[in-house]
């Protein structure tokens, strides 16, 4: 089975995890109230495949099979291109939230692909690649828990008091090891098959226990799924019109005393792949990144141009600044992800990734400019946003008179028309899902000094620096 249904995903997931919500264990992901709301929103990797509109992009043949198209590692511009394409098509099916279950996973195989081509051992190369072809065969969702909990910042994984605060190998066996620990901010893990554990940073010397990276099914004994409960509120579809219909579920993955077999070890105590693997992550997921990110930028555009239609101040000399800033913070972003995969960087094993310094320099304009682009939408809407009927005062025969009075906006633009579009923005930006984004700006793919220190890294390592440095000596005749 190459391609599964989105029926077919679904059922999958009935498999025994343990995922934990408000004190409870979940007893069917596919059927609780807010966990299975994100379960069909993921669905939709699965279902863009079943479109005939869609299929071209969203599925590739390899070998007389087809295969979904996150899994084709990437070889070239057009491979990264293609992929982006993806990912973007398939976050405006969620309106405007990622499905993510196989844009991370694939992200993380990809850069175990890179890393593990160049091991002295060929052993782990072999078992990634048998660990990717088992994932696309059988068109697995993966998740990636990678951040660790961390404890005193300022300190190394064996500086710790309680040296469990970064994930690490308990015991040594002849058939695998034992780790023990926890990783956060584990996004889509509710509803993925399969897990992939990968490093957070560097390792120095002493630290071999804390160098590992692995694989294992959801359902693995000792794994439990701590549910976030953010934004599980009520989310009335007429207030919330994404929401409603769309949800990410992140966890705290609590690792008691897992055991994990030697065929699914990509990394053992080797502490210079360590922060080589970190790094090749970052550099397929910050291009996975910007490219969900874009649906979410026309977004904000779009609402801003039809909400000051409606109300009747498009033609302000105000209102087209923030229009122009609002297209130019869309389409600067879409440029350099495009750039990013123009500019590819070749990998071992055949492969090619993003370019760190584009693709760095696009996730950092998306963040820095995130909060002000919702700032000009939130002003061209008003504050009806937050202050405006709920769906049961649309529905009272008494009421819904006054508001179709007196909620409309400039002629011809009924108060249902107006309405809608505010309860889309207000969601989009002001509602537990709109803080829900503004937080991913912030720290999603890692922090805003997490993409300076890369921008500042790659162009270094690009010979940038030394070409702009030569050539101002040469201009200054030094």
């Amino acid at each position: 089975m190459a391609l599964m249904s989105p029926e077919q995903y679904l059922e999958s997931l009935k498999d025994g995890r343990e995922v934990w919500f408000r004190g409870e264990r979940v007893a069917d992901v596919t059927a609780h109230p807010v966990i299975g709301k994100a379960s069909r929103h993921a669905a939709i990797d699965y279902s863009v495949a079943d479109q005939p509109e869609h299929r071209e992009l969203a599925v590739y043949e390899e070998d007389g099979q087809e295969y979904s198209r996150y899994y084709k590692i990437p070889a070239s511009s057009d491979d990264l291109l293609k992929r982006s394409a993806l990912i973007e098509l398939c976050t405006r099916e969620g309106d405007t939230l990622v499905t993510l279950i196989k844009e991370i996973g694939t992200d993380a195989l990809f850069a175990l692909l890179a890393v593990t081509a160049e091991m002295e051992d060929p052993v782990y190369h072999e078992r990634v690649r048998a660990f990717y072809e088992h994932c696309r065969d059988k068109d697995f969702a993966i998740a990636v828990a990678q951040t660790d909990v961390k404890g005193d910042r300022v300190k190394r994984p064996s500086q710790q008091a309680d040296p469990d605060l970064y994930l690490r190998v308990v015991e040594r066996r002849d058939d695998g090891v034992v780790v023990r620990g926890a990783k956060q901010h584990t996004s889509i893990s509710t509803n993925a098959h399969e897990v992939i554990v990968l490093p957070t940073r560097a390792m120095g010397e002493g630290e071999e226990d804390w160098a590992i990276a692995f694989a294992l099914p959801m359902n693995t004994p000792g794994i439990r799924l701590l549910a976030s409960p953010f934004g599980d509120g009520p989310t009335p579809p007429g207030e919330r019109p994404i929401s409603a219909k769309h949800k990410m579920m992140e966890t705290l993955t609590i690792f008691d005393d897992v055991f994990v077999p030697n065929e699914r070890i990509f990394l053992n105590g080797a502490l210079a792949d360590a922060g080589k693997l970190a790094l090749t992550f970052v550099e397929y997921h910050r291009f996975t990144a910007v490219s969900y990110k874009l649906p979410l930028v026309d977004a904000l555009g779009g609402c801003a141009a039809v909400i000051a239609d409606f109300n009747g101040i498009i033609g302000a000399s105000h209102v087209r600044e923030k229009f122009v800033e609002l297209i130019a913070y869309a389409e600067i972003l879409r440029a350099l992800t495009e750039k990013a995969a123009e500019r590819c960087i070749d990998k071992p094993n055949g492969q090619v990734a993003p370019d760190p310094l584009t693709v760095n320099i696009a996730k950092s304009h998306f963040a820095h400019g995130y909060h002000r682009a919702v700032q000009h939408v939130q002003e061209l809407a008003g504050g009806i946003l937050v202050t405006g009927p709920g769906d049961e005062d649309w529905e009272s025969e008494e009421l819904r008179p006054f508001l179709q009075k007196y909620l409309v906006g400039r002629d011809g633009v009924s108060a249902e028309q107006r309405m809608k579009m505010m309860n889309f923005i207000g969601d989009l930006t002001s509602s537990d899902y709109g803080a829900y984004q503004e937080v991913l700006a912030i720290h999603a793919e890692g922090s805003l000094e997490a993409e300076k220190l890369q921008i500042f890294r790659a162009f270094n390592e690009n010979g940038n620096a030394r070409r702009v440095i030569a050539m101002a000596s040469r201009m200054a005749g030094l």
